[in-house]
């Protein structure tokens, strides 16, 4: 289930929102400029489903993205259970940064937990399959996978050389839970 938690930036043990409702997330997100939004496929997915047919599968919303926000490039990432390089791949998002474009992901399958620093609160959004998060660029944000990550995505560029982060050199992230 689709969970936003809103904490005070100096204290990540109380916190001051906490919903699982989407329209509520989507309400509370978009007061701050970030968009959410819920997806349905328009066919049957599953494990032997290819990155062209899932990226067909959602191509009205996707199209309509592309549309409304100049997006490029569309891609799919996918990581299974089990895998031996996903402590480093963890650390590669475990530290506040921003980007120069939005960042925008669409769960498929799995979850991830993107943590949003705007102005003294954080923002911690844990999008599940059918979730959609768009982050504004120059957003200061981090982002979570878990420990024994699985997940598909999908990801909208405007930028065609894809993902590039800027540390804000904050420790920030170390200060805030963790998606287990």
């Amino acid at each position: 289930m689709s969970q936003l938690t809103v904490y005070a930036d100096n204290n990540a043990n109380k916190a001051l929102v906490s919903t699982s409702n989407a329209d509520d997330i989507a309400k509370q997100l978009a007061k701050v400029n970030v968009h959410f939004e819920q997806w349905q496929a328009n066919a049957d997915i599953n494990q032997h489903t290819t990155h062209e047919q899932i990226i067909s599968a959602y191509k009205s919303d996707i199209d309509r993205l592309k549309i409304k926000n100049g997006y490029q490039t569309v891609d799919v990432i996918s990581l299974a259970k089990g895998n031996l390089g996903a402590s480093e791949l963890r650390k590669k998002f475990l530290f506040e940064h921003t980007h120069s474009e939005d960042e925008v992901r669409f769960f498929v399958k799995g979850q991830g937990l993107f943590c949003l620093h705007l102005g003294n609160k954080v923002y911690q959004v844990l999008c599940q399959q059918g979730d959609l998060i768009s982050v504004p660029e120059l957003t200061p944000h981090w982002f979570d996978m878990g420990s024994d990550p699985e997940f598909t995505a999908i990801r909208l560029f405007n930028n065609t050389e894809g993902w590039v982060a800027k540390s804000t050199d904050s420790s920030i992230a170390e200060q805030f839970p963790l998606l287990d």
